[in-house]
C-alpha cells in the first residue's frame, strides 16, 4: 500500500545492506577509497570503525563489488566462534568440504587454497564483520594467517571491519602486533543536516520516486536531522516510519506534524514513561481504592484484581482472628494450670465485688446486644464474674430462640439472668470458668 501510495517501485528505507542506496557523503567516500586503496595495494590489513548503524556493512559490500573481478572475497558474518570454527567457515565459503581436523591441519588445507588463488591471479580477501565480537584468541589466529605471503606479496588481504570497541582492542598492549599490521584505518562520521536531507532524497529516487513535489518538506527533514543525529539506519527508521503513517492518512506529502508523531512513538523513554502511567491507575487502586470498586471499575482487570481481593480478604481474616482470640484472652484471664486457681480480671473482679456488697434490685431480665468479638463466655464472665452450667441453663431458659450458644453473632440481642437473683459464685465457679477458658482455646 505504500509503495503504491506515493508512485515507489521498492521499499527506499529498507534494512538490507543494498550498495544501490549507498550515499557517497564525504566521510563515506575518503572511507571507501582507503579500504580499496589498501587492498589493492596488497597491504595485508585494512580497518573500518564505526558506530552502530553508520553504514559500515553497506560499504563493505560496495567495495567488494568493485573487487569482484580482481579477487576470491570471503566474507565472515559469524564472529561469535572459535578458532577452529573460523577456519571451517573461511574453508567451507572457499568451497572446502572437507573441514574436519584440528587447527594446524585446517591451517594447511587454507594453505593450499590460498597458494592456488594467487597463481591464478585473484588473491583472497577475508572481510570480516562485526569483529568487536572477536574472541582474543581468534584475533590472534588473524594476526597469523597475514604471515601466508610470498617474498613479494601477501596472499591473504584482511579487512576488519566493527564498532568503536575493535579500536579498544586493538590499542591495548596484548594486540600491538596486530595493531601494527593494519595500515589503513578508515571511519565513518554522522551526516549533516544538509547530507542528511540529500541521502533521504537519493534513497528516494533510487526507489523510483518521479513526483514533482518534495516528498518531505523542509520542516520535516530537518526535524529527521535532528533527531536522527545523522545517523542513517536512525534516519531510515524515522523515514520508514513516517511514510507508513503518511498512507495510513492518505497525505502526499510527510510534514512536521506526521514526524513529530513519530518521534513520539519511537522514543523508548517516552514510552517507558506512558507505560508508567498506564500501571499506575492499577497501583493506586491497590493502595487506596477497595479491590471491589477496582473490579468494578474496570471489568478487562477481573482476573488480576479478584485473586487480590481474595488474598486481601483472607489476610483480614487471619488477623481479625488473632485479634478476636487476644481479646478472649484479655477479658478472662482465669487459668486453671495443676489445680491452681488465677486471680479473675481486674474488671471482672471489681465488678463482682460490688455486686456483693450492692446487690442490684430483682428484675426479669437484663438485655443485651452483642458486640464484635463477643462469646458467652466473655459475657458471663463480665456480667455474673463466673462461668457454669447453671449460668448457661438459666440463659438457654430466658433466650430459647438461640440454638447454639456457642455461636452468637454481633448485633444479636441476649436477655441475661438479674444479677441480685442468682446465687454468689463459689471457688467450684470459678475453677470451672478457668476449665470452660482451657477447653474453648483448645477448640480447633
Amino acid at each position: 500500500m505504500v509503495l503504491e501510495h506515493y508512485n515507489l517501485r521498492e521499499q527506499p528505507f529498507g534494512v538490507t545492506p543494498d550498495p544501490r542506496y549507498l550515499y557517497s557523503s564525504e566521510t563515506h567516500r575518503e572511507a571507501l577509497a582507503s579500504l580499496l586503496y589498501g587492498l589493492e595495494a596488497g597491504r595485508g590489513f585494512v580497518a573500518l570503525i564505526a558506530k552502530p548503524g553508520m553504514g559500515k556493512t553497506t560499504l563493505l559490500f560496495q567495495a567488494l563489488n568493485q573487487l569482484k573481478d580482481k579477487a576470491r572475497v570471503v566474507f565472515v558474518f559469524q564472529t561469535v566462534c572459535t578458532p577452529v570454527d573460523f577456519l571451517r567457515a573461511v574453508l567451507a565459503d572457499l568451497g572446502v568440504h572437507d573441514t574436519q581436523g584440528t587447527p594446524i591441519e585446517l591451517q594447511s588445507k587454507l594453505n593450499a587454497v590460498v597458494t592456488e588463488q594467487s597463481r591464478s591471479g585473484r588473491p583472497l580477501v577475508i572481510v570480516i564483520d562485526e569483529a568487536q565480537n572477536l574472541d582474543d584468541s581468534v584475533l590472534e589466529l588473524v594476526r597469523m594467517l597475514s604471515n601466508f605471503e610470498t617474498s613479494q606479496e601477501k596472499l591473504i588481504q584482511i579487512v576488519l571491519s566493527g564498532q568503536p570497541q575493535l579500536a579498544d582492542k586493538l590499542a591495548s598492549p596484548e594486540f600491538v602486533q596486530l595493531r601494527q599490521r593494519v595500515s589503513i584505518f578508515g571511519c565513518l562520521k554522522p551526516f549533516s543536516p544538509v547530507e542528511t536531507a540529500l541521502y533521504i532524497e537519493h534513497r528516494l529516487q533510487v526507489a523510483g520516486y518521479r513526483v514533482g513535489a518534495p516528498l518531505f518538506t523542509r520542516g520535516a527533514l530537518a526535524m529527521i536531522a535532528e533527531q536522527s543525529e545523522g545517523v542513517p539506519r536512525n534516519i531510515n527508521n524515522l523515514c520508514f516510519n513516517a511514510m507508513s503513517l503518511g498512507c495510513a492518512l492518505k497525505r502526499r506529502t510527510i510534514d512536521r506534524e506526521i514526524v513529530r508523531e513519530v518521534i513520539a512513538d519511537l522514543d523508548l523513554e517516552s514510552l517507558q514513561e506512558r507505560t508508567s502511567l498506564a500501571r499506575q491507575p492499577e497501583e493506586d487502586g491497590e493502595q487506596g481504592v477497595p479491590a471491589f470498586a477496582s473490579v468494578m471499575s474496570a471489568p478487562s482487570m477481573l482476573t488480576g484484581w479478584v485473586p487480590k481481593f481474595i488474598a486481601v480478604c483472607a489476610i483480614l481474616l487471619v488477623l481479625g482472628g488473632a485479634l478476636f482470640q487476644g481479646h478472649r484472652w484479655m477479658m478472662a484471664k482465669t487459668v486453671v494450670h495443676a489445680n491452681r486457681v488465677l486471680p479473675l480480671p481486674s474488671p471482672a473482679r471489681s465488678s463482682f465485688l460490688s455486686q456483693q456488697q450492692n446487690p442490684q434490685p430483682a428484675t426479669q431480665a437484663n438485655i443485651i446486644r452483642v458486640t464484635a468479638g463477643q462469646t458467652l463466655y466473655s459475657i458471663c464472665i463480665e456480667n455474673f464474674g463466673c462461668y457454669n452450667s447453671e449460668r448457661v441453663q438459666e440463659i438457654q431458659k430466658l433466650n430459647p430462640w438461640l440454638s447454639n450458644l456457642d455461636h452468637i453473632e454481633s448485633g444479636q440481642k441476649i436477655h441475661l439472668p438479674v444479677v441480685g437473683q442468682l446465687s454468689s459464685p463459689t471457688q467450684r465457679d470459678i475453677a470451672q470458668s478457668g476449665n470452660a477458658l482451657l477447653a474453648e482455646r483448645s477448640r480447633p
